[in-house]
């Protein structure tokens, strides 16, 4: 058989297509199907190159996100054939096939990928030099292409891997279509390195895309500006990717507020947001913002990529320092082709104008700050308006247009319907609907020359136009949504953009909020609290199902103080809840303190959730000790563990209290270290699996003291409460496995009672493993009231149950009824003592 690299000899090779085969057993494509070596990848490469045979070949390849478009695209680099990369299939496909003629097609045909040889040689001219043809920045279906080397291949990966440090080791999901000259860098760069690809064609609205991203342990991904506007729908802020490195962005401007949003995000989370400029003509990309400018710099596009440099132009009409963006630089393309003759040219360009008007800052960052042309690059595809006005003209649709990084404006006169305006430009261009604004106008303003005034238009589709009386404004779900949210959270300040977690919401809110919201929705979607109200289903209509779920650390607290107090009469035996209780409490600690926000707010929310604890808590011993001679001074100041005295009187009752507050103020110690803060978004599940680890050192007594006695109860059980965290912060079935069997090991031996440690491991296992547990609506309800009422009943019930020991349900019920009204009276005077803050 003929080796690869001797059928066409005479054609410069892509050296990275080239040298796949070096990376070996390296992974190099993930799926959801499975994982592609790199040989494996080599392999199918140069079987399908061979298949092209020796003669070169003009190679259209339709650019899906799928492994036999990667190999198509791969195969033809790899043999020397030109490469036409167009989008999977539609008008634009199409129109280039009739435009250039391919010798071979390979796309696929009846649902199966297929390599199509049109005629046995080629038809075409082809300069040794041209590798890729692209159209300009997804261009609205123009058979105007750029011609591409296999230098401008090369140069850009090597640039691109450069700047963002990839490495051997990173995943990159494919969150763009490969056709798109943004979405194949990520490719070309990461094969350079060596790298491999999360490849799919999932939107990253789809949860399916982060439960991919997540098993594939994907390190980086890509955006277009309107991606993080789907980002900021589907809770991307709230999400746990260990894994993430950094994002990029480029194809459009992202709005400087959301730069400085999502790099402090990224700052705070553990990964670098990149922002970047490109262009097709240059193969992808000609400059970046470093990651530590962009909270500082986020209206600028940086630096030239390493090996690149720009110069400004002199531009019309323009202030000093204000020019054309002209790039130079071995990424800059051979030139266009606008018809097949055009293949057999060399190069035509040695510098890029951009067309983009710029300056550059003191600091030497560049900015844009208009275009030359009226093109227009919208939502990362660039639409020219002249073109879309042509064709509206040819459906007898008079029209101007007009583009920002938004949405395209199309002013139209006449009587057009604004519904079809708006979709024959949507299908023609590629735009979303969403996208194109149609603007109906009596007569498009024009200039004196009789050219339309697009300036005038500009100030017309700014302009508010006298509105009709307002209609009276319909109450939608969301209303009540944000409703039940300002009556659980007792705020002023609740709109649909906020979740629970933004709204100040905690562990105790979140019982009744939870089962509250379960009853209107019919079924709460994962991580609810940390969503948007906005976000969430809408209420559900109609007759309420009988069957429903509950929260499984609802009900874990509900049914634990149920045990505690129980146990305590004794009603039964069946002890071990107050212990499981430290668990859920390092679980809700993770869910509610350590969000999103930066330090100083986490620090404010663990100083927040102590006072609901030691307040409450205060308040009634202080009442106590008025009226009982229960308590001492140490009791109330919840020092009884460290100061004593140890007489077996009462100082046991408030051991779990005590255990609480003090691991709180530990952890919230450990995180107010600015570098222990960046730990723990970093590595929000090894943190606590770390400090579960030190907390076994008290457990398993290494200081050679009776741990069980000698010490607080807060450092000794410390380790229950980070294996709650670490359950909260477990991600994919090996973290979740690592907990379960870290509770199922450790728990056994330290009490002695094999059905208390069954009981504490059994909890943490659910906690771990099932958000909810099936349950109904009378069910919630009970459950809900008893874990929102769980801190108060096990403070009171000391002073009720001695009295009614020998009326054992009766002293549970009174229990019981006594810590659910202490939490209302306790509600209650927190929401007076709110509204007096705000007055």
């Amino acid at each position: 058989m003929t080796p690869v690299p001797d059928l066409l000899p005479a054609v410069r090779a892509v050296p990275f297509v080239r040298d796949l085969a070096r990376h070996g057993d390296r992974p190099a494509v993930l799926t959801a199907d499975g994982v592609l070596s790199y040989a494996e990848l080599a392999a199918r490469v140069d079987e399908t190159a061979r298949r092209l045979g020796e003669r070169r070949r003009l190679v259209l390849v339709a650019g899906a996100n799928t492994v036999d478009a990667l190999v198509g695209y791969l195969a033809g680099l790899r043999g020397g054939h030109p490469v036409l990369l167009v989008p999977g299939g539609g008008p634009a496909a199409e129109a280039l096939t009739a435009a250039y003629d391919p010798d071979v097609v390979i796309g696929p045909v009846d649902g199966a990928w297929t390599l199509t040889e049109r005629r046995p040689g080629s038809a075409h001219e082809l300069h040794p030099d041209l590798a890729l043809l692209l159209s300009t920045s997804g261009s609205t279906g123009s058979p105007k292409l750029v011609r591409l080397s296999a230098g401008n291949l090369q140069a850009n990966a090597e640039s691109i891997a450069g700047y963002l440090g990839v490495r051997e080791t990173d995943r990159a999901a494919t969150s763009l279509p490969l056709h798109y000259c943004y979405g194949l860098s990520v490719v070309n760069s990461h094969l350079a390195r060596g790298a491999a690809l999360v490849l799919t064609d999932l939107s990253v609205a789809d949860a399916c895309f982060w439960d991919l991203v997540r098993t594939a342990r994907a390190t980086s991904f890509a955006g277009v500006p309107y991606t993080f506007d789907l980002l900021d729908r589907v809770g991307f802020a709230a999400m746990n990717l260990p894994h993430l490195r950094y994002v990029t962005v480029a194809g459009g401007r992202l709005a400087p507020d959301k730069v400085v949003r999502y790099a402090e995000l990224g700052r705070r989370t553990g990964w670098d947001l990149f922002v970047m400029y490109g262009q097709t003509e240059a193969t992808a990309r000609m400059a970046y913002l470093p990651p530590d400018l962009a909270p500082t710099r986020p209206e600028a596009i940086g630096v030239p990529v390493p090996g690149g440099s720009f110069r400004l132009a002199p531009a019309p009409d323009q202030p000093d320092g204000v020019g054309e963006l002209v790039y130079a630089g071995p990424n800059v393309m051979l030139g266009y082709a606008e018809r097949p003759a055009d293949l057999a040219a060399g190069r035509t360009v040695e510098e890029l104008h951009t067309g983009d008007l710029a300056r550059r800052g003191p600091d030497g960052l560049y900015e844009l700050v208009g275009r030359r042309s009226r093109f227009a690059k919208i939502l990362g595809l660039r639409v020219d308006p002249q073109r879309v006005e042509a064709l509206l003209a040819a459906h007898d649709v008079g029209a101007a247009c007009l583009g920002t990084d938004d949405e395209l404006l199309v002013a139209v006169a006449g009587d057009a319907p604004p519904r079809r305006v708006r979709r024959l430009v949507a299908e023609e261009v590629g735009l979303p609907a969403r996208a194109v604004r149609v603007l109906p106008v009596p007569e498009l303003p024009r200039l004196a020359s009789g050219k339309v005034d697009y300036p005038a238009l500009r100030a017309l589709a700014s302009t508010p136009t006298e509105a009709p009386p307002a209609a009276p404004r319909v109450e939608t779900a969301g209303d009540d949504l944000c409703r039940l949210y300002a009556e659980v959270l007792d705020r002023t300040d609740v709109t649909p953009d906020r979740s629970f977690v933004d709204l100040g919401g905690d562990s105790l809110s979140y019982v009744e909020m939870s089962v509250r919201l379960e009853q209107a929705l019919g079924q709460l979607p994962p991580n609810w609290h940390l969503l948007p109200i906005e976000a969430l289903p809408a209420p559900r209509a109609g007759r309420p199902r009988r069957r429903r779920a509950l929260e499984t650390s609802v009900a874990l607290r509900a049914a634990a103080i149920v045990l505690i107090v129980g146990s305590h009469i004794p009603l039964f035996t069946l002890t071990g809840g107050a212990h499981l209780l430290l668990a859920v409490a390092g679980f809700n600690f993770a869910r509610f303190q350590l969000t999103d926000t930066d330090r100083r707010d986490r620090l404010r929310q663990i100083r927040a959730g102590l006072g609901r604890v030691v307040l409450p808590t205060t308040a009634w011993i202080a009442a106590m000790l008025v009226v009982t001679d229960q308590y001492r001074l140490s009791t109330l100041l919840l020092v009884n563990s460290l100061v004593g005295p140890a007489d077996g009187r009462t100082e046991w009752h408030f051991w779990f209290i005590e255990a609480l507050v003090y691991i709180l103020l530990a952890v919230g110690a450990l995180l107010a270290v600015p570098r222990m803060d960046r730990l723990e978004r970093r590595f929000p599940f090894g943190l606590p699996v770390a400090l579960a680890g030190l907390g076994l050192l008290s457990r398993y007594d290494l200081f050679g003291l009776d741990a069980r006695y000698d010490l607080p109860a807060g450092v000794v059980a410390f380790w229950l409460f980070a294996l709650g965290w670490a359950a909260a912060r477990a991600d994919g079935v090996r973290q979740r496995l690592l907990v379960t069997a870290a509770a199922a090991v450790t728990v056994p031996g330290f009490f002695g009672q094999p059905q208390r440690e069954a009981l504490i491991v059994a909890g943490c296992a659910l906690l771990t493993w099932l958000p909810t547990v099936p349950s109904i609506g009378p069910v919630n309800r009970v459950a809900g009231v008893l874990a929102g009422s769980s801190l108060y009943i096990y403070l009171t019930h000391w002073q009720v149950y001695p009295h009614l020991r020998d009326l054992p349900l009766v002293a549970l019920a009174a229990s019981l009824a006594l810590g659910i009204g202490y939490a209302a009276v306790v509600n209650r005077a927190g929401r007076w003592l709110s509204r007096m803050r705000s007055q």
